[in-house]
């Protein structure tokens, strides 16, 4: 059956699900970064009784409403796109990655539903402190329910805490701990939250420096520009905190991720870090082209990210796909090619129990049954290698994961200079007079976008071909449809979601425009 799919069909869900997957995270992250923000400036309000206070917290979550509303819509079609798209992959691990997901929808979902109302129409029908506790814990339920997705990501890309039942030929959870505190998960969701709070900073950053290129709502902008301020600078420390411990667990748990991310081709003890380079074309993993055109690098840096070590050992795309090198664990790594096989016994295996398991129980061999099973559990880890027609298949897109990282880090520290810059001038109060300050903020609204679309990139493109980490790839993944199927509601789903992107932005335009409700100080 596998051979049988036709790699268009491949193609056109993958890109159906990352057209979903990037206008979803256009709007996530502003929903996390803004509602934190929003909710400090309430806080503020509620401890000081100023009126402006309470305008200034309103404006921003206008903004915030109408961002949520289209965010949540991409997201449920998100969803959607594992049972129309991927219904091999629902099946063969729905019981595991379905949990969080379903945690996301009661508890999250739950917490959003019943305090968003009051957040936005109980400002005066409520308590002040109860519409505070309402508003932080709005923004709680989207914090939840960011967790939960990224549980279910960080598992996909080390796949913790189950066991694989030949009985019914699924995998089942059976350390739900393990799958909710895995390191992955625990990395990723600290890393993908603190990003969106750099990008919600960024924001307000850019917005209230507009105001104050148009020379309106002075007070309000420089208030808004010191909270964000303080607030992004704190968030892109911590970001560049949890993006180490992210990249160290790509570097145990996703080797080749990290080789492709760095275009490490050849590894070693003691490698650089690549901090800017152009790459050259290489027409063979083990060819002697030299992959770069150009770079400058940060010499023993990468083993220090990957095995805390100056003169630790990182394999390259080479060695990944060779094998034969020693691991941190003492063992010799098998090639590429022996791990292929050892996954087609675990096929062949699985195939000769399910042979026995579908006879009448009278007639089944059971030590046949048995052998089959203990060959199955010895092989299980290389399971997803069996649909591997050629280890260069195991090779992710280079070119693609480099350049995105690039982007993604270069610009984070771009980010940093400016929120330290601007803390520094809205404390000072020179912010005010800093006409090209200003512009670079309102500039850095759609840099951040890339940079945060960007993340998201690598951490996908960079486990090709897998759709679970070593134990289902995308070909064994994928639902059995007519490619032209995909092909029209691809074409169909980018109409909606531009649709819905213009008619966001047009309303958001509007709103900032508009400005706050009540005049401030002009």
């Amino acid at each position: 059956m596998i051979a049988s799919i036709d790699t268009s069909l491949i193609d056109w869900s993958r890109a159906q699900f990352a057209l979903t997957a990037i206008y979803h995270w256009l709007f996530v992250p502003l929903t996390l970064g803004l509602g934190i923000i929003q909710a400090i400036m309430e806080t503020i309000y509620y401890r000081t009784g100023k009126e402006f206070w309470k305008t200034t917290a309103q404006f921003w979550m206008r903004i915030f409403g109408i961002n949520f509303a289209i965010g949540v819509a991409t997201g449920l079609i998100l969803e959607f796109e594992f049972g129309t798209n991927w219904s091999n992959y629902s099946w063969f691990v729905g019981d595991i990655f379905g949990a969080p997901l379903a945690i996301e929808g009661v508890l999250a979902f739950f917490m959003e539903a019943t305090f968003i109302a009051v957040m936005f129409f109980g400002w005066n029908k409520v308590s002040k402190k109860f519409h505070l506790a309402s508003t932080w814990l709005t923004i709680a339920g989207a914090t939840i329910s960011a967790l939960w997705i990224l549980v279910a990501n960080a598992w996909m890309q080390n796949p913790v805490g189950m066991e694989f039942n030949p009985d019914t030929g699924r995998s089942e959870m059976v350390d739900f701990f393990a799958v909710a505190l895995s390191p992955v998960a625990v990395n990723k969701f600290l890393h993908t939250v603190l990003s969106a709070w750099i990008l919600g900073a960024i924001v307000v950053l850019g917005i209230s420096s507009w105001y104050l290129l148009k020379k309106r709502h002075r007070e309000f902008a420089l208030a808004s520009i010191k909270v964000s301020a303080i607030f992004g600078l704190v968030a892109t420390v911590l970001t560049a905190w949890t993006g180490d411990g992210s990249a160290y667990q790509v570097a145990q748990k996703q080797p080749m991720k990290l080789a492709a991310m760095e275009s490490l081709y050849k590894g070693g003890n003691g490698v650089g870090l690549v901090g800017v380079g152009v790459l050259s074309h290489k027409d063979a993993y083990d060819d002697a082209t030299d992959p770069f055109v150009f770079k400058i690098e940060l010499p023993k840096l990468l083993s220090f990210f990957a095995q805390r070590d100056l003169n630790g050992y990182v394999p390259g795309i080479e060695e990944l796909i060779k094998g034969g090198y020693t691991m941190p664990d003492g063992q010799i790594a098998l090639s590429a090619q022996e791990k292929i096989e050892r996954g087609k016994q675990a096929i062949a295996a699985f195939g000769e129990y399910r042979k026995e398991l579908d006879k009448p129980q009278s007639e089944r061999d059971v030590e046949a049954m048995k052998q089959a099973d203990a060959t199955l559990k010895a092989n299980f880890q290389y399971f997803g290698y069996g649909y591997i027609k050629n280890p260069t298949d195991l090779i992710p897109p280079v070119a693609p994961t480099f350049y995105a990282f690039r982007v993604m880090v270069i610009f984070g520290g771009l980010f940093l200079v400016l929120f330290i810059v601007a803390v520094w001038a809205s404390v000072k109060g020179k912010f005010e007079n800093m006409r090209w300050l200003q512009n670079i903020c309102v500039w850095s609204i759609p840099i951040v976008y890339i940079a945060s679309q960007c993340g998201w990139a690598v951490a996908e493109l960079g486990r090709q071909p897998w759709a679970i980490q070593d134990t289902l790839p995308l070909n064994a993944a994928v639902s059995k449809l007519a490619p032209s199927s995909v092909q029209i509601t691809f074409f169909l789903f980018l109409i909606l979601f531009t649709i819905l992107l213009i008619a966001e932005l047009s309303i958001m335009f509007k709103t900032i425009k508009k400005g706050p409700a009540v005049s401030t100080t002009e």
